[in-house]
C-alpha cells in the first residue's frame, strides 16, 4: 500500500490516476529545486504515455531546471489527491520520488515561469509546496 500524504479524497468527487517523477537534486550539501511562481517543487512532473518514470525524471529536470541528471535512484513514492487547475481536473497522484547527481546545466529553464534555486535542506523541508516532498527531503537528509 502506498502512502496517503494531505487530505482525503472527497467521496463526491471523482479523481484521475496521474503518475509522476520527482526528484531530490543534492548539490554540495545544498538542494537544486525549481520555482513555478510562488511555488517552490522538486523537479519533476507527469509521467507521458509510453515513457518510464526515468524517462519522465530526465525530461521534466531538463524542462523546468535546464540541468542533466545522472544515477537517478527511487526512493519511494506517496499518493495525495489534489485538484489540478491547470488540466482542469481532479488527479489520484502517483507520486515517484527519486534522487540523482546534478550534473551540469545545459541551458535555463525551459517551461514558462519556472526558475532554478539552491536551498539548504532545511529550507526545502519548511518551502516545498508539498508535504510528500518534504516528507522525502527531511527522510534523505535525515533532518528528522
Amino acid at each position: 500500500m502506498i502512502r496517503r500524504i494531505g487530505d482525503p479524497p472527497r467521496v463526491d468527487q471523482r479523481f484521475t490516476l496521474r503518475a509522476g517523477a520527482y526528484v531530490i537534486l543534492p548539490l554540495k550539501q545544498r538542494l537544486l529545486v525549481t520555482v513555478q511562481g510562488a511555488d517552490i517543487q522538486l523537479p519533476g512532473g507527469g509521467i507521458d504515455p509510453g515513457e518510464s518514470a526515468v524517462q519522465a525524471l530526465h525530461r521534466e529536470v531538463r524542462e523546468e531546471t535546464g540541468w542533466r541528471i545522472a544515477t537517478p535512484r527511487r526512493l519511494g513514492a506517496f499518493r495525495r489527491f489534489v485538484f489540478m487547475p491547470e488540466y482542469d481536473l481532479w488527479a489520484e497522484k502517483l507520486c515517484h520520488i527519486y534522487v540523482a547527481r546534478p550534473v551540469y546545466q545545459i541551458t535555463e529553464p525551459i517551461e514558462p515561469d519556472h526558475k532554478t534555486l539552491v536551498i539548504s535542506p532545511d529550507q526545502a523541508v519548511q518551502t516545498l509546496g508539498n508535504d510528500g516532498d518534504s516528507l522525502f527531503v527531511a527522510r534523505y537528509f535525515s533532518i528528522y
